[in-house]
């Protein structure tokens, strides 16, 4: 993470475990390269080190957009997950349907960063819902104070890809209301 500057960029120190995150058969592995259309689904699996009865929520955030030269929409949040019993994501509260990696053209490769945070007990979180289909405050996101404002310490696992434009761009951008 600190060789692609997801550290200082997204956090302070990366975190000590690597999630282990495929889109199928694919596998996110440290910042390697996918396209929009490989991860336009969620993910097939993620997996990280957990401890019996905890609590954890995940967030995945471009701190890119619009580009790495011109980040001034940093960070835009593609999906957040919390108050997971251990790596059972469907049995979370999904506070923002997943969005796949969604480039504009022409922006050159973004990051797209996978942060799992152990919760000190269930959270009530203080963000609205939303579905796939809306753009509503995931621009000039934060995960910082999204995990200050929660409660939520340093990451205890993440894992990132990074992606560029490709053909499927257009087809995610048609989703949004």
């Amino acid at each position: 993470m600190e060789e692609h500057g997801v550290v200082p960029d997204v956090v302070d120190v990366a975190p000590a475990s690597t999630a282990e995150i495929h889109y199928g058969s694919i596998k996110v592995q440290q910042g390697n390269v996918l396209t929009p259309t490989q991860v336009k689904d969620p993910p097939t699996t993620v997996n990280w080190p957990t401890e019996p009865g905890a609590l954890y929520t995940i967030v995945m955030t471009d701190p890119d957009a619009p580009s790495r030269k011109d980040p001034k929409f940093r960070e835009w949040h593609h999906w957040i997950v919390g108050n997971i019993p251990g790596t059972d994501i469907a049995k979370g509260v999904v506070l923002s349907e997943y969005i796949g990696a969604g480039p504009p053209q022409g922006t050159g490769l973004h990051r797209y960063v996978f942060l799992i945070y152990k919760q000190p007990a269930a959270v009530e979180f203080k963000v609205p819902k939303l579905t796939n289909t809306s753009t509503n405050g995931r621009p000039k996101f934060k995960v910082r104070s999204f995990a200050a404002d929660h409660g939520l310490r340093s990451a205890v696992a993440g894992n990132f890809f990074q992606a560029e434009w490709d053909d499927y761009v257009p087809k995610l951008y048609a989703q949004f209301k």
